[in-house]
């Protein structure tokens, strides 16, 4: 499967298993499952065709690990504009979260905080590297500290979901470290 292909089915995916289901007639349980074959069979009536195959290989090959799989159902592993239950459990993240964004949201990320916009959390990385390469889909990069740790004895709880992304409602500015200006 050429590299254009798996993209444009893993965007296909992502699409309809976060955010627009019942455009192609799909109704998700409420963990966020699908079955496999209502999927694909749902995909070709409305003009866009894949194989299990193309399937499997999308799903394994995400570096990313957006798309589970078990037994015959699928589903995201986090991202969800629409309502869904993932089922994870409260997780006690490291002292520290990053969280990419650009440079032009800081002024209201400083009043605010983080929020979860049009998803159901606010998406957290492990990493700088991990959240870099997040804030660099939207232009240049800026990584934003989280002090989950102080968060976390605080008694705001974050989850982790199937593919590494700490997952939590909001972050209130005060726990918020923004790098230096240069």
């Amino acid at each position: 499967m050429d590299e254009r292909r798996t993209v444009k089915v893993s965007k296909y995916l992502s699409k309809h298993l976060r955010h627009q289901p019942e455009r192609i007639g799909l109704i998700l349980d409420e963990g966020g499952w699908v079955e496999i074959d209502t999927l694909i069979t749902a995909a070709a009536a409305h003009g866009f065709r894949f194989t299990r195959e193309e399937l499997d290989h999308v799903v394994a090959s995400n570096d990313k690990k957006r798309f589970a799989i078990e037994g015959t159902r699928i589903r995201a592993s986090q991202g969800h504009s629409i309502d869904v239950d993932l089922g994870l459990p409260p997780a006690t993240p490291p002292q520290y979260l990053y969280h990419g964004t650009v440079a032009p949201h800081l002024e209201a990320i400083r009043r605010e905080g983080l929020r979860p916009m049009n998803r159901h959390d606010v998406h957290l990385s492990a990493n700088r590297e991990t959240a870099t390469r997040v804030g660099s889909r939207r232009g240049r990069p800026v990584v934003l500290s989280v002090d989950a740790g102080a968060m976390h004895r605080d008694g705001h709880v974050f989850h982790l979901s199937a593919n590494g992304v700490w997952l939590a409602k909001a972050v209130p500015p005060e726990y918020l470290r923004f790098p230096e200006s240069r």
